[in-house]
């Protein structure tokens, strides 16, 4: 099948034209290091045809791991007889840094004789500021043709299929002597005369950006929106969220209630209410959080607003041996650690890139955000003060995120202070994108997607492990008696290990079992305290462990303990193929399970004094 290769340097907005070509929906975002890996989709209009979006670059030069990835994808993807031609994408408002990649992508595909397209992007943004871009005079010069278009409206499409149907009837052209070994200096110069001759005129779209950066990376006013902006993050997952998940929650009940009765047999009856409803029920309750999540995180992203935090976050970064641009790994890391791992490749720095990877852990990943919601729907009231300004579990939420962020910080310090390692250091040097404001349209699909594919991922798992405790709960006394059950035999055997943290067999089965992934506790307990309550099961998990007498400081200890270990099998074994280092991966699952023990048992007995 013909392939064409889509490439672009970071935010010319390269996935959201191969989104618009391709009918699929690949993330979408605003800051360098979003794109950590090569995807692929049938065109559209074009269904016998590949198209290949590459990660972004801003040189054939490679300097980071991600750059590296794309340069090497590329080379080895010119040299594939099925590649047929090259569409390049450049940033129409700014132009002279997009027409030095531009004019390398050229000369690497002459050698190959591979054609190729440029797509000039942004025109939309041009067109709004009453500027204007000199296409036809542009492809002159470049002895290539340029298509003006915009991945946001779709303007110049059409264009683009014409044209690679145009390439595909062209006679083959002998390549041109004077491009095969120009070296990089030389091409510099000459797109810093082309964007000069034929680009736009004005500086309005850099003063539009400095008057917001003036406000945004300002020593004072750039801090508080800071703070501002991620304190209303963790807000949001309670406020934003709490009518879907009473939603959920209701039509859960109500579905219940039709089903449990129309099944036959005590058996089947017990294990739809019991391991169904009150398993797998009591994790999706959850799943509107998740949502709400992600998308804030998209919003941040698109806008640009990211790229402005990394900045920020740099100076107080650097005291714990991190860069700014590990906070976009870690943020990243908030939603899941797997993709925040992944664009640690955009870090230099090897020793700082190692660093992060140690911190990306201690984000609080959306796996974490049902167990922390559990827990605090059960211990922190549902009250507000100054004026409902600020909710009491919200800030709890606020709190337990910043514990984790904390905690990854202090990793990362003392190790970087106190370890010896042959990893050279590179300046920090970060591109600030555009400001733009975010497609809503994207951001409720991705977030809808992300969502998606966290339960179907979760799911698998708790559907196996709720059937599992499920078996062992119920038998062999059919669910009269938990505590002699096989469930409860085996709970007994554990329950020493957390006896010291105020927690039952039933608790220390579930913080067993969510070792395959964090998510599986809730699925765990509401399975547990399902068979429990026998006709009961129904009763909103939170009121059941309020019921069950858990100590304050027990509820505590296990929100520091999720907070800390490193639950998460998919983390390690990415974590090992990433660093290039299957020790370090199980030095880290078993240093941060002993650190996360201790802090628990800390926090446990400072409760007690306290209460």
């Amino acid at each position: 099948m013909p392939k064409i290769i889509l490439i672009g340097s970071p935010n010319s907005g390269k996935s959201l034209l191969f989104n618009r070509l391709t009918g699929l929906h690949h993330k979408v975002a605003n800051f360098p290091g979003i794109t950590v890996d090569v995807g692929t989709g049938k065109m559209r209009d074009l269904a016998d045809t590949t198209l290949v979006d590459f990660p972004g670059t801003y040189s054939l030069q490679a300097i980071s791991a991600e750059e590296k990835v794309a340069v090497e994808y590329f080379h080895k993807a010119l040299q594939d007889p099925e590649v047929e031609q090259v569409l390049c994408l450049i940033d129409a408002t700014r132009l002279e840094k997009s027409l030095y990649f531009t004019l390398q992508v050229i000369r690497d595909c002459e050698r190959q004789q591979k054609p190729v397209t440029v797509l000039a992007n942004m025109i939309d943004v041009l067109d709004h500021h009453g500027l204007s871009l000199d296409v036809e005079e542009l492809s002159a010069a470049l002895q290539t043709p340029v298509i003006g278009v915009s991945a946001r409206t779709g303007k110049g499409t059409r264009e683009i299929l014409r044209q690679i149907e145009a390439v595909r009837e062209a006679v083959p052209q002998p390549p041109r002597a004077h491009l095969l070994d120009a070296p990089d200096m030389l091409l510099r110069g000459s797109a810093h005369q082309l964007a000069r001759r034929y680009g736009p005129k004005g500086d309005i779209l850099v003063r539009t950006q400095t008057r917001l950066d003036s406000f945004f990376l300002h020593s004072v006013t750039g801090g508080f929106a800071f703070f501002a902006i991620m304190y209303l993050l963790f807000q949001s997952i309670f406020t934003w969220s709490a009518p879907a998940m009473d939603a959920v929650e209701l039509g859960l009940g109500t579905l219940a209630d039709l089903v449990v009765p129309l099944i036959g047999g005590q058996v089947a009856k017990d294990f739809t209410a019991d391991a169904l409803f009150g398993g797998i029920g009591a994790f999706l309750v959850f799943v509107p959080q998740i949502f709400v999540l992600t998308f804030v995180i998209g919003l941040l992203e698109d806008s640009g607003y990211m790229a402005r935090a990394a900045l920020i976050c740099h100076k107080p970064l650097r005291l714990f041996g991190l860069t700014g641009k590990s906070f976009i790994p870690m943020l990243s890391g908030v939603a899941c650690a797997i993709p925040g791992i992944y664009a640690a490749r955009a870090i230099d720095s090897p020793r700082k890139r190692l660093l992060t990877y140690m911190a990306i852990p201690l984000m609080p990943c959306s796996a974490r955000l049902p167990v922390y919601t559990l827990l605090i729907a059960a211990f922190i009231p549902s009250g507000t003060a100054l004026g409902g300004l600020v909710g009491w579990q919200g800030l709890a939420m606020f709190c337990i995120y910043f514990f984790g962020m904390f905690c990854g910080l202090l990793v990362t310090g003392l190790i970087s202070r106190t370890s010896k390692d042959h990893y050279t250091d590179l300046p920090f040097v970060l591109e600030l994108p555009p400001y733009r404001v975010p497609g809503l349209g994207p951001l409720l699909r991705n977030a809808w997607n992300r969502s998606k594919h966290f339960v179907t991922k979760a799911g698998k798992i708790i559907f196996a492990v709720t059937m599992v405790i499920w078996v062992l709960g119920y038998f062999p006394n059919y669910g009269t008696d938990l505590g002699t059950s096989w469930l409860g035999y085996l709970g007994r055997i554990v329950e020493p290990l957390f006896a010291p943290l105020g927690l039952d067999w039933r608790y220390a089965v579930a913080i067993l079992t969510s070792f395959l992934a964090r998510e599986v506790f809730v699925g765990t307990l509401g399975t547990i305290f399902g068979i429990e309550a026998a006709d009961e099961n129904m009763t909103p998990l939170v009121q059941q462990i309020q019921a069950s007498d858990l100590a304050i400081g027990s509820g505590l200890a296990l929100l520091v303990f999720f907070a800390i270990a490193l639950q998460c099998v998919s983390t390690v074994a990415i974590l090992s193929k990433e660093s290039g280092s299957g020790t370090l991966a199980l030095k880290m699952f078993v240093g941060y399970l002993l650190l996360a023990y201790a802090a628990a048992l800390a926090i446990y007995h400072l409760a007690a004094l306290l209460t």
